[in-house]
């Protein structure tokens, strides 16, 4: 939501960016949003009660970001009592949300069609929306699939739509292809770690 926008208190009514600067360092809790390509996204986290007498209960939910201090705000509602980490997770899945749109687009060419007809359209994005069901649920069995490859991270939608060109001629170089595979899930692994070592190291 807009910083200039109004919400209503049991302290009256003020801007988003009013409360919050209001908002004693006690009442930030460090949580993490989920997670990133490089690890938990972690932020502070404070939230404040407002529209006091109606149904429900409504917060002003506060980002905070741990590098920059920049704020971001949401608007939330419940219709019975909820923690902040319940609030966090659900503000985090916007996220999930935008890297599924995004990799519709890059992966099953979501945004390719000319629009030119309702039907065809339909039929292209029910396409796209099947093949990254696909990949998903594959991506999925193989964070499930004991034992994992030591050293490497699981199969990814990309390395896994990579991975089915094999199947589509001219497929040639399969071995060159699958060790280019794992070279790549190797250094994922490791920049992975690295950034967790990071993180823990400068962000406590």
């Amino acid at each position: 939501m807009p910083t200039a926008w109004h919400i209503v208190t049991a302290a009256g009514t003020l801007r988003a960016d009013t409360q919050a600067a209001r908002l004693l360092p006690q009442a930030w809790q460090k949580l993490p949003a989920g997670a990133g390509a490089k690890g938990h996204r972690y932020y502070d986290w404070a939230w404040v009660a407002i529209e006091p007498g109606r149904a429900g209960h409504r917060h002003l939910l506060v980002r905070r970001s741990r590098r920059t201090r920049e704020l971001a705000y949401y608007r939330c509602y419940a219709p019975g009592p909820v923690s902040l980490a319940r609030l966090v997770h659900i503000a985090g899945l916007r996220w999930t949300a935008e890297e599924d749109f995004a990799a519709s687009k890059a992966l099953a060419g979501l945004d390719e069609h000319q629009v030119r007809r309702w039907i065809s359209w339909y039929r292209w994005v029910t396409l796209a929306m099947l093949a990254l069901a696909l990949l998903t649920v594959a991506a999925a069995a193989e964070h499930t699939r004991d034992p994992r490859p030591a050293g490497q991270v699981p199969l990814t939608r990309n390395e896994i739509a990579r991975l089915l060109t094999l199947a589509v001629p001219p497929a040639t170089g399969t071995g060159y292809r699958l060790r280019w595979s794992a070279w790549r899930r190797r250094h994922q692994h490791k920049a992975r770690a690295s950034h967790y070592e990071r993180q823990a190291a400068h962000d406590p």
